[in-house]
């Protein structure tokens, strides 16, 4: 009787399951395409839209808040993280620029981790067949904070790795610890680089030479961290 029980609630149990994803799927869809048909309607670029919300966050005290919800809902709708990078130095400078942004980014890289996490659930399942995804996983999953750290480090696009870790479901203590170290000399990298914009009127920006040569080096120092990392890894191994 037991055994007959447990046959009908596993269908039943994934049948449910699945209409969760369906439905959560549907809205993430839905959201994602209101922020397209919107920014296509208006016939705007993402650094259009982002010059909407400059004139909204400037000057306003609610601009801080404003920032790190919309960096954290940011991968939902797949707008670029540059962008609001560099708006963040421009409009913040480079401390307050930095601090929002560390906050905000890990806030959206933990928020695509779950959505990868959860859409990814059961799909690679333990003592399957080892494919080359599942040999992938595995590796990531060993080696999580080697591997994260190094993705940030060479600037991949910052949404697909926080979709694809949760999806090979890493361990997430290591991955957040990876992506707040990994992500630190790309963020203040891009924060000085908006930072150097002294004025922005929907042209050629004004900038300040400096702090540009800055954030160009820090770009550069991230560069050889990320050899050095793979260096590692490699002779480890």
């Amino acid at each position: 009787m037991t055994d007959v029980s447990s046959s009908q609630a596993g269908p039943t149990t994934n049948l449910k399951n699945n209409g969760l994803k369906l439905v959560a799927l549907l809205f993430w869809l839905a959201l994602l395409g209101s922020y397209q048909w919107y920014a296509w309607q208006n016939d705007l670029s993402p650094v259009e839209v982002m010059q909407q919300l400059l004139v909204f966050m400037t000057g306003s005290l609610w601009g801080p808040l404003v920032y790190i919800i919309l960096y954290a809902i940011r991968p939902l709708v797949l707008f670029p993280s540059t962008v609001l990078t560099l708006a963040g130095g421009f409009l913040f400078g480079p401390v307050l620029g930095v601090l929002y942004t560390i906050v905000a980014s890990n806030t959206s890289a933990t928020i695509a981790f779950l959505v990868g996490r959860y859409f990814g659930q059961g799909l690679l399942k333990e003592g399957a067949s080892k494919n080359l995804l599942q040999r992938y996983a595995e590796r990531m999953r060993q080696n999580s904070f080697e591997t994260v750290i190094v993705m940030r480090f060479i600037f991949l696009p910052y949404d697909l790795v926080n979709y694809l870790a949760g999806f090979l479901r890493i361990r997430w203590v290591p991955f957040i610890l990876a992506t707040i170290l990994g992500s630190i000399p790309g963020t203040i990298a891009f924060i000085l680089a908006g930072a150097s914009i002294e004025r922005f009127d929907g042209g050629i920006p004004q900038l300040n030479p400096v702090t540009l040569a800055a954030s160009v080096a820090i770009f550069i120092v991230s560069l050889v961290l990320s050899r050095l990392f793979k260096k590692r890894e490699g002779i480890e191994k």
